[in-house]
C-alpha cells in the first residue's frame, strides 16, 4: 500500500492547504497520511477533518528541529494537540523564530535588499514564516534566480544574513512528544549525518531519551542509503517510517512510499486499515 508519514502544509512551509494535501493523497490513492508541520499543530484540525470526509486514514504529527551542530529534525506521531505542556513549548519556539526572523529582514536589508516582514508574512499565508518564505521574495523581487541560490547566498548557515534561533535539545523533543501521547521519530537520518560511526553514536543517545523511530524510507536517502537506516532502525529495535518531506508546488519528490501493509504497527499510531 501507499502511505506518507512526512507532509508539510502552508502552516508551516508547504504550498498546500492541509485539505488539498489531503485530496492529492486521495488521487494518489494513499491509505495513510501524517501531516508533520515545522514546530506548528495549526494545521491539524483542518487536516484531520479532511481525512474523515475523505474517509482516508491520518496520524496528527509534527516536525521539531533540535538544537544540533547540523541538522536534527524529530518527527511526533499521535500527538494530543490539546497537550498544554506542548502548547507552551511550541509558543516558546515560536516566540524565537520571530525574533529571528526580524533580525534576517534586518540583515538582507543592510545587504542591499529591499525586503519587509509583511511581505514575507503574506508570502507564508499561514502561521509560521520561515526561511523559505524570504527566500520567494527574494526570487520575485530578482535579487536571487532561484531558491537555491537564495540559501546558499544569503540564508543558510554560516551565510550574511541568517540567524540563530531558539531550539529544544534532542532529548527535549523526545519528551515533549512522549508527554502529549506521541512517538518520536528521527526524520531523514541522512540529513544529520553520512558518517555510520556518528549515526550510530547518536542513535544510541537517542534511543536512551526514548526515540522509537527512524524515517529510513523516503526520496531523500538513496537506495542503498535506505537499506543501511533500514538495518540501523533492526539494530536499535526502532520502528522504520516512509515519508515524502513533501512540500507541495516545484517540491523535488512526490507524495507516497510504498509499504507492506504490516510495514507499522499502525495501532500504536491510532490508524485502522
Amino acid at each position: 500500500m501507499l502511505i506518507d508519514l512526512h507532509l508539510h502544509s502552508t502552516f508551516s512551509d508547504g504550498t498546500f492547504t492541509p485539505g488539498e494535501l489531503v485530496l492529492q493523497g486521495r488521487k494518489l490513492g494513499i491509505s495513510v497520511l501524517a501531516l508533520t508541520d515545522h514546530d506548528t499543530i495549526a494545521g491539524l484540525p483542518e487536516f484531520r477533518r479532511a481525512c474523515k470526509k475523505q474517509r482516508m486514514a491520518c496520524v496528527s504529527g509534527i516536525e521539531l528541529s533540535a538544537d544540533f551542530p547540523g541538522t536534527l529534525h524529530i518527527l511526533g506521531y499521535r500527538i494530543d494537540s490539546d497537550d498544554g505542556g506542548l502548547e507552551k513549548a511550541l509558543s516558546r519556539v515560536q516566540t524565537g523564530r520571530e525574533d529571528r526572523n526580524s533580525a534576517m529582514i534586518r540583515k538582507l536589508g543592510d545587504l542591499g535588499m529591499d525586503i519587509t516582514m509583511e511581505e514575507v508574512q503574506k508570502e507564508a499565508g499561514g502561521d509560521i514564516v520561515g526561511r523559505p518564505h524570504m527566500a520567494r521574495i527574494l526570487v520575485k523581487k530578482g535579487y536571487v534566480p532561484d531558491g537555491s541560490a537564495a540559501f546558499s547566498r544569503f540564508l543558510q548557515k554560516g551565510a550574511p544574513a541568517y540567524e540563530d534561533r531558539f531550539r529544544l535539545s534532542p532529548s527535549e523533543c523526545i519528551d515533549l512528544i512522549r508527554r502529549a501521547g506521541g512517538v518520536a521519530v528521527l526524520a531523514h537520518p541522512g540529513q544529520t549525518s553520512e558518517n555510520a560511526g556518528e549515526l550510530k553514536k547518536i542513535l544510541s543517545d537517542l534511543k536512551k531519551e526514548g526515540l522509537w523511530g527512524l524515517e529510513c524510507i523516503t526520496p531523500k536517502h538513496r537506495a542503498e542509503q535506505c537499506v543501511e537506516y533500514l538495518t540501523l532502525a533492526a539494530e536499535f529495535s526502532l520502528f522504520p517510517t516512509a515519508g515524502s518531506d513533501f512540500h507541495g508546488m516545484n517540491a523535488s519528490s512526490s507524495m507516497g512510499i510504498s509499504v507492506a501493509d504490516d510495514f507499522l504497527p499502525w495501532a500504536r499510531l491510532g490508524v485502522r486499515l
